[in-house]
Parts: C-alpha cells; structure tokens; sequence
C-alpha cells in the first residue's frame, strides 16, 4: 500500500537530510521519500504559504524557525518509539523505524513526556541520532569508509539517511555493527578485492563502501 506523506514526513526528511550536510533541492527530497517530483513541488508550496520552509535561488530548500521547531517534534517522537519499540518491545532496527513512522504522528505530549521518563531520559535512537531536547549533541565521527586499516574503532552512529533502507537496518543489526559495540578494521579499500573488512564479535564482513561509509566511528 502507498505511503501517505504529511506536511509533517516533509519536514522530518528536510530535517534529516540537512542534519547530513545535504542540499535540499526537489528532486533529492523525491527520492528520499519515494515520491513523484510534482507531488514534491506541490507539497512544498504548501510548507511555504505555512511559514515552515523557504526555497533560495538555486531552488534549495530551507526549513524556517517555525518549520524547524515542527521537525524537531516529529523527529523526537519518532526516535523516542524506536528506542521504546527495540528497547522495551525488543523489534528489530527496521520494524521499530516503520512501526515509528507510523505512530509519531498520533502520540500526545503527555504520551512523549511518559515515554521520556519511562525510557530513562534517552539521549539517542537506537541507531546513536540525538533525540532533539534531550540536552545532548552529536558526537563527531569518521566515516568506517575513511579509517586506514589496520585499526580498532567504536561505531558511534549510523546516518539518518540510512534508515530507509530497511534491509541495511537489518543486517547492521543483526551484525552488531551497532553504537558502542568495537569493529576491527582488518582491510581497507582495495581496487582489487571487494569490501572494506571488519571483524565484530568474532564474525568478519566484507562491506561494500557504500555501506561503511554510512557507519561512523571513532578510535576505540
């Protein structure tokens, strides 16, 4: 069944993607949420007579103070369920990020403010993104796909972007290439041998560049 995209999965996606260091433009907001680029261009007017966005010249678009603050409501919700829906419900990375799209939208503030407590004041997703208003910054990593091997590294985050795909969530979890679990980086890129190779828990992968530098680490 077709999504549904809101006003507020606009916002959340403009949110994440400038968190990221992206451009915003139409054609890169349509590929992120999986839509047709009209339906972006009319939803995007729709943002801007609201006050949440601005368009500058070269057609990137911006979220307002007024659009910001509405992100940071929608993303905190939907990273506080996924921490509830892995933590308490014990769903996988890519069930808890669906189940999450689905109910941000529905929660009260009482329900966030229970939640919160609940939870232990969590300062990030299970994925290691910084829930807005829990009073903690994002730490800085490096790309796995930038360590030169060999090394010893702790995985700090994986990238917002990344989340939607669902299979990727899946194996990094799955793998345990996971916010403070340690990776050994046995292999770097080599043009001549497929994968950059980590060891985790015992298990080596290979992973495509592609993949690693979605996985921010800092030296363990």
């Amino acid at each position: 069944m077709a999504r549904k995209h809101g006003m507020e999965e606009y916002l959340e996606a403009i949110y994440v993607l400038e968190g990221e260091g992206e451009t915003v433009i139409p054609s890169r907001l349509a590929d992120y949420l999986g839509v047709a680029r009209p339906t972006v261009t009319q939803t995007v007017q729709r943002l801007t007579q609201s006050g949440y966005v601005h368009t500058g010249e070269g057609k990137e678009i911006q979220l307002t103070e007024t659009g910001r603050q509405r992100a940071e409501q929608v993303v905190r919700r939907h990273r506080l369920l996924e921490r509830w829906l892995t933590d308490e419900l014990g769903l996988d990375w890519a069930d808890a990020h669906v189940e999450a799209g689905r109910l941000e939208h529905s929660i009260s503030p009482l329900v966030e403010r229970q939640l919160f407590e609940r939870l232990g004041h969590p300062t990030t997703c299970p994925h290691g993104n910084v829930i807005p208003g829990s009073g903690a910054s994002q730490p800085a990593g490096q790309p796995l796909s930038e360590v030169a091997a060999p090394a010893d590294v702790k995985v700090i985050r994986i990238v917002e972007i990344a989340e939607e795909d669902l299979d990727l969530l899946r194996f990094l979890h799955k793998a345990g290439i996971i916010p403070g679990n340690r990776l050994h980086l046995a292999r770097g890129i080599n043009p001549y041998e497929a994968g950059i190779e980590v060891v985790v828990g015992g298990a080596t992968y290979a992973l495509d560049e592609s993949v690693a530098r979605r996985v921010l680490v800092q030296p363990a």
